[in-house]
């Protein structure tokens, strides 16, 4: 594993060694200014914070990691496969101005774009190609995991700027893991039929309750698309609710935690 902890006073975030020298980072709770159930890195705009907290959020965690709030671009998460390339002129669509179109995963090969998803128990990925120069990142909770919003992130930065899969490298973040995603029968059922026998490895149990690991399922997708270099997080957001917002914990009264990257430098 090369997953580091970096703190700066009250703030803490994880990096990987396999994104240098991206601007990047997988939030936790700490270091921001928001209060109460929502104490205190609260990065999502929807969750009942005041939006000047937010903003505020975004600054402390931009200043530490080379970035400002203007520059990052925000998904519309709605469980997708859909991955969308973005660009300079998308600075700000989140934070600052709207996000219409419905998307669960960015790509870019701009400086200075930071690509922002959120999570609180669903599977962030981040990833770089260092050969290309070009930056992805996506949000696959268990729907989007099954949809392989994985392998679309691959396939797209393949298609926008050229990657070879075997250059790219990704890295799974904190979410809940197979110790605490328990489900009903529907969910393995949905993995099986879209991922085949190779996804049984990822689910136990044999009724009424089953346990999946998503980090194991987007692992797969990853590597049936020819990505070879691939960090994964140990961490579980439900073991640790004090650091990680978990939505299985808090049922829903909760902050938003964030995944970042972009390229360094200017245009």
């Amino acid at each position: 594993m090369s997953f580091l902890t970096v703190k700066r006073d009250t703030l803490e975030y994880l990096q990987s060694d396999l994104l240098a020298p991206t601007i990047h980072c997988f939030s936790t709770r700490y270091g921001g200014c928001s209060t109460g159930s929502l104490s205190s890195l609260n990065l999502g705009l929807h969750r009942g914070d005041r939006p000047e907290n937010v903003w505020e959020n975004y600054r402390i965690l931009g200043e530490a990691l080379g970035f400002q709030p203007q520059d990052t671009v925000l998904t519309k998460q709605t469980h997708t496969d859909i991955v969308v390339p973005v660009g300079k002129q998308d600075r700000g669509r989140g934070l600052i101005l709207p996000v219409e179109q419905e998307r669960d995963g960015l790509v870019t090969n701009v400086p200075q774009v930071i690509l922002t998803i959120f999570m609180a128990d669903c599977t962030p990925i981040l990833f770089y190609d260092p050969v290309k120069r070009a930056v992805g990142a996506a949000h696959a909770g268990w729907r989007g995991t099954v949809a392989g919003i994985a392998a679309r992130t691959v396939e797209r930065l393949t298609k926008e700027y050229g990657s070879d899969p075997k250059d790219i490298r990704a890295v799974i973040g904190p979410c809940i893991s197979k110790c605490c995603f328990e489900t009903d029968r529907d969910v393995p059922d949905a993995v099986l039929a879209a991922m085949g026998p190779e996804a049984e490895t990822a689910i136990s149990g044999s009724g009424p309750k089953y346990h999946v690991d998503l980090k194991c399922l987007n692992e797969i997708w990853l590597h049936r698309v020819g990505v070879e270099q691939i960090d994964i997080s140990p961490d579980c957001t439900a073991c640790q609710p004090d650091r990680f917002w978990s939505h299985r914990v808090t049922k829903g009264d909760r902050g938003s935690l964030a995944a970042v990257i972009g390229l360094p430098g200017e245009e």
